[in-house]
């Protein structure tokens, strides 16, 4: 077990796996196995529930978190999306409710925001955020069609300008895009396990944290079509 006791610690020490578990039992199941911090999944805690992607409301992400940090002793991050309309309300509601980290998007839904409003609103969470409490910049144009390092750097840089702690660009996938990003910006960087890049070659890259999104949930989700099919 982890004896880290905060996720900023965890930004200072060695780089580390921050898996993606999409409700209660897998969150527990995933401190059993000894990682050091969880981070939640949209995609994953929307599918529990029966909706897409985004569909799940700040009220319902609150009660997730509160339900995760209550079952677990180790450090839960959040994935805000984009900070469901107010990111400094969403980033005080998730700290109230046990969440040491939140991330927030620059992806409304339907756009990209642009520079300058992506950063007045990351700079609201950070201004709204506990002591402590580590905010994570995404710049989301890699998986919305802006497949542009140049415009992922200059969107990590503008958001570690405005105070983010961590920054987060899903969606690279060579080493060499995670070691240009690195270089980039002095704050810790989390990669997203994507295509074929492993964990070792990213920790080599110069991340700091690496994250699987949903894809946990959807090898669960998977293997219950596949055992469930055989049943019927």
């Amino acid at each position: 077990m982890c004896c880290v006791s905060s996720l900023r610690e965890l930004h200072e020490g060695p780089p580390f796996v921050i898996p993606n578990p999409w409700d209660v039992g897998s969150a527990k199941v995933l401190e059993s196995l000894g990682f050091p911090a969880l981070a939640t999944t949209s995609s994953g805690f929307a599918w529990t529930l029966g909706k897409d992607d985004g569909e799940a409301t700040l009220d319902e992400v609150v009660e997730h978190v509160r339900a995760l940090a209550a079952a677990v002793s180790i450090p839960v991050s959040v994935d805000l999306e984009a900070g469901y309309g107010d990111p400094a309300v969403a980033i005080r509601r998730v700290a109230e409710a046990g969440a040491q980290g939140g991330s927030i998007e620059d992806w409304d839904g339907e756009r990209l925001y642009a520079v300058d409003e992506a950063v007045e609103r990351l700079r609201a969470a950070v201004e709204a955020a506990p002591p402590d409490f580590v905010v994570v910049g995404r710049a989301e144009n890699h998986i919305h069609g802006v497949d542009d390092l140049d415009d992922t750097i200059a969107r990590l840089q503008a958001y570690e300008a405005a105070g983010a702690h961590c920054l987060y660009a899903p969606g690279l996938r060579t080493v060499d895009q995670v070691r240009a990003v690195c270089g980039a910006v002095t704050r810790p960087v989390n990669v997203l396990l994507y295509g074929d890049l492993t964990v070792p070659e990213i920790f080599a890259a110069g991340a700091q944290r690496v994250s699987v999104g949903g894809r946990l949930t959807w090898v669960a989700r998977d293997a219950l079509v596949e055992a469930a099919s055989a049943l019927r």
